[in-house]
This record gives C-alpha cells, structure tokens and sequence, in this order.
C-alpha cells in the first residue's frame, strides 16, 4: 500500500482551492438533522456546526479514498507491521475482538487467542477476589484496588473508572474502591497510601518493560511502606499483582501474587482495552462490566471500516479535524464534556492524541511541510464556563470545539427545581452554548458582541454506560489513527518521551560533565 505526503495528493490541492464557508452560512435545523452519524455503544457524532460545506465534504470524501485512509486501517486489523519506528504490529483493536475475522499471528502464537486467554485470567482472578475467594493476607476481604503505573498506564484506565463509578452506583453494581498511583512526586503515593486500610488493598503494579522508573520508584515506596507496617501477619507479596509483558523483569518476580500480560503491540496510550485497564476495571466494578466496554468499543470499531464518510463518524471527525487544522490554520481543539464522570477524559485523550501525532516527520523519517497534530486541552461543563469559555467565545483565536453530552445521568440522583431537573439545565447549557458559538449576538455594545463563526461538534447518547464509553474510547482511538494516515506518521510510537527520561537518568548520575544540566540541577537538586 503507497503511503505519500499530504502535499503530494490531489485532493489536498483541491481542499486548499475551495471557497472557505462559514459555521453562519452552513448551520441549518435541517443541517443538524442530516449531519449526524450513528457510532458504536448508542452514540451520535453530529457535525452541523462545523465549517464544511457539501463540496468541501464531497472532496474530503475525495482525499480519503485517495489515500485509502479505509484500506490503512485494514492494514492494522489484519496484523502488518504498521509502527515503523519500533518495527511493531498495533493490535490495540484485537484485544477487544477480531473485526476482520482472519487470525493475526506474531511471535509463534494466535495473538487473538492470547489476548482471549488473558481475559479469561483476569476474568477468573477478578471473580475470586469480590467473591472473597481470594482474601489479603491477614484474612480479610480486599475493598480497595490500588493501580501503580504512569502515562497509558494510568490516564486511560483513570479516567474509565472515573466515568464508570456514578453507572455503577446507579445500576446497584457491586464495586471495589480504585486508586491510583501514577506521579513520582512522593507526594501523590503518600496522599493515597493514608487513604487505604493495607489488609484490605490489593496493588496492581503496570510496566510493560517492568524498568519504568517512576513505576517503580512508587512501587519501593508502598512495598516498604507495607514491610514496616506493624500489622500482625502482613505479607507484602499477598497484595501485589503484576500486568507486564512475558519477557519484563517482572514476570519471573514470585513475589507476586498473580501476573496478567500485555505485549509490545499494545501501546501504552492505546492500552485501555487491554490488562492494564481490563485489570483494575474487572475487579473494581467486574469483568461483565469491562466486557460490556469492550463489546463497545469493538462495535464502533467495525463501524470504522465503513468507506462512506457520511456513514463512518471516526472517519468524518478525522477528516474535519484534518480540515481545520490544515485547511482553516486552528492550531488547537478543545474537548468539553457536559459529564462530570468524564473529568479525566480530556486528559486521557491529551497524551491518546499529543503522544500519536505530536510529529514533524513521517512514517519515513524525513521532515514534513504541513501543520499535523493540534493541542488538545478540556474541562467538564458546566464548570468550563465559568473559566476559560470567555477566550473561546470572544478571544482572538478561534479554537474549535468538541462537545460530549448525554440524555440522562448515571446516579440517578436528580430533583426538579425552577421548573426543570439538574440534568436539563446541564443540557439546556451544552445546546445554549453551541448555539451561541455558532450564531455569536450584534450588540451597540462592542463588549458584549460575539462574533460567532466558532465551530462545534457533538457526541452525544442516552446514557453513559459501560458500552457508550468503550465506543466513545474508539471512536477517538480511530480518529486518531485517521489523522495519522492523513499527515503521513507513525502514531504508534513516543520518541518525543524519551529524551526527557535520558537525560534525568543523567542527572541522577551527576550530571557526567553536561554543565548546564548541572546548572539547573543545582537550583533543584
């Protein structure tokens, strides 16, 4: 398959001659009826407020097929080696089900089976720990679920318990506490070692290569906070287990009380499907659970490898991000749930997207001459309109907005006051403000003008529940990978991480000679 530049193809030559339209010109009832795509696990993606017009979208259609952006992501699913810069397959879909059918081999083995075999693990260990089977070592019942890890190891699977507790508690879900551990500041592991009753916590430690420094680093620090516990019969090695790959350090340690696998075609940002968010998932809230997230996000999944734009909304999203990034020159996008269980997500979707496409170069190594991935930031709304909406609505820049919202909540904890429920007055703020970016208001009074013409997006379903979020973790997963095929990158690999982590390793050594990393490791140090 011929994988070429942006500024080699035809049809970015067409997108750049078209007439620009405005959110204004385009933005009709009719328009928000039309421009809407069912996505996997009940959810929509609705792009009417968004600055494309008809032709814009026939050529966008265009560019996709010319690029075989479809055909790529087939390329994935059947198991080819698509991460060129570590030489790897990218089998994050595979874990939560085979979309083409056909069997991915790698190493001697049916990966599918493999990922398959670790569900049935921590299926059968998640089990035996809420039924208390499995108990702490002093012969009590675990309660809390403490995760160790840092980046993909804890931003994705954060902020899926975070979005999942509030469904939980509202479908009289039995669960376990989650917490995690991610930042080497010794402060982030003390505030939550107080928290927890060590009898009755189980540690899941995550290090694909089991040598992540600050994993570890927080690792010796709860193991000798356990050791020097003066809890009678304590045994540290009965409240740890490991989610590792096969070949780490890690997985020979016997001090574990139980090892579940991960392997290097499943990137760190792109791991949530897999143990090391299946993991800390399956025990806090049960595998049914986690199996609901992964039938979702399988579901959209299969939808993506729909060609029809109008009917693939990864797709669709893709290529409208494509548009205004490097068609319309809006260098950052902003992603704004109306859900307080999605606090995270943003931050989660941060590191999925700025980790991925955060590139100057191409799949080839040599340099690009267009604009790729934009800086993403977001906050839940309500709260972001008491903040940072005054820029977006009448700063300089015009940002770009991606709106998430449901129909109903999760607690099912809700009163009726001034004639409408909380919930509504939520939603009566997300449809207001989309509205109000999209139209803008003429006042005689220039400081109360809104110029308008600020574009928007929504996703939106009836309910945040297990299947609605794994579709809406794929959805953006896809995108991505879209985006990616479109600049030309590897979105599977991180070295923007790993000069940073060198050169504190330096550092840490004493600097060997480097004099102005010693100037500022003496302000610190």
């Amino acid at each position: 398959m011929e994988y070429i530049d942006l500024d080699r193809t035809e049809g970015y030559k067409k997108l750049q001659g078209l007439k620009k339209a405005t959110v204004k010109d385009l933005l009709t009832t009719s328009r928000v009826q039309a421009a809407d795509i069912g996505l996997g696990g009940g959810l929509r993606y609705n792009w009417a407020a968004m600055p494309v017009s008809d032709e814009a979208v026939k050529a966008l259609q265009g560019l996709s097929d010319e690029m075989d952006l479809v055909g790529k992501y087939k390329e994935i699913l059947k198991g080819e080696m698509m991460n060129t810069g570590e030489k790897r397959l990218v089998l994050h879909h595979l874990t939560r089900g085979n979309v083409l059918g056909a069997a991915v081999s790698a190493d001697g083995e049916d990966k599918g089976k493999f990922y398959s075999s670790v569900l049935d693990s921590i299926k059968d260990f998640s089990e035996k720990v809420r039924s208390g089977e499995i108990k702490g070592s002093t012969g009590k019942a675990i309660k809390t679920v403490c995760q160790i890890g840092i980046g993909g190891s804890d931003l994705g699977p954060r902020a899926l318990y975070l979005a999942l507790k509030g469904w939980a508690e509202g479908a009289g879900v039995k669960m376990l506490n989650a917490e995690f551990i991610s930042n080497v500041d010794p402060d982030d592991a003390a505030a939550v070692i107080k928290r927890l009753d060590f009898e009755t916590t189980l540690f899941i430690l995550v290090s694909k290569s089991g040598t992540t420094q600050e994993t570890l680093t927080n690792r010796d620090l709860v193991l000798e906070t356990l050791k020097s516990s003066p809890i009678p019969g304590l045994v540290p090695s009965k409240h740890m287990v490991a989610v590792t790959s096969k070949t780490s350090p890690l997985a020979a340690d016997s001090s574990m009380l139980a090892s579940f696998f991960i392997d290097d075609y499943i990137g760190g940002r792109y791991s949530s499907t897999s143990a090391v968010g299946g993991t800390v998932l399956s025990l806090a809230f049960g595998f049914d659970t986690f199996r609901a997230l992964l039938d979702g996000a399988h579901e959209e999944d299969v939808k993506a490898t729909e060609k029809d734009i109008t009917k693939n909304g990864a797709l669709m999203d893709a290529l409208i991000g494509f548009y205004l990034r490097n068609i319309m020159g809006y260098p950052s996008t902003a992603i704004l749930p109306y859900s307080q269980a999605l606090s995270r997500f943003p931050a989660h979707l941060q590191q999925l997207d700025m980790e991925s496409n955060g590139k100057h170069v191409n799949r080839f190594g040599e340099k690009v001459s267009y604009p790729t991935g934009p800086v993403i930031f977001g906050e839940p709304g309500t709260n972001g309109q008491h903040s940072f909406y005054q820029l977006l609505h009448q700063g300089t820049d015009i940002i770009p907005l991606q709106f998430i919202g449901f129909r109903k909540c999760q607690y099912g904890m809700d009163i009726e006051t001034a004639g409408s429920t909380s919930q509504k007055k939520l939603n009566a703020n997300l449809s207001a403000q989309i509205a109000a970016f999209a139209r803008g208001k003429e006042d005689g009074n220039t400081n109360k003008e809104f110029d308008g013409n600020r574009p928007s997006s929504l996703i939106y379903g009836d309910k945040l529940t297990p299947a609605a979020l794994g579709a809406l973790l794929a959805h953006y997963e896809n995108k991505v990978m879209f985006q990616g095929f479109i600049w030309n990158l590897n979105s599977f690999d991180q070295e923007g991480v790993q000069l940073g982590k060198v050169l504190a390793k330096k550092v840490l050594a004493g600097c060997e000679g480097d004099e102005l990393l010693k100037a500022y490791a003496d302000l610190l140090i």
